[in-house]
């Protein structure tokens, strides 16, 4: 497996489960979760594109 998929992926799982507590409700929390899933996005991102 390519080094960073697993943070990508990662990324956007925790980022879907952030969109869903904001989603209901929990907007502080929420906000917290998603932005710290889009940090793992874009470094995963970064790994990809640096080892191709």
């Amino acid at each position: 497996m390519r080094e960073g998929m697993i943070p990508a992926l990662l990324g956007t799982v925790v980022t879907a489960s952030g969109a869903a507590l904001v989603k209901r409700n929990h907007k502080l929390i929420g906000t917290g979760i998603l932005g710290f899933g889009l940090a793992h996005i874009v470094l995963g991102a970064i790994d990809l594109v640096e080892h191709r």
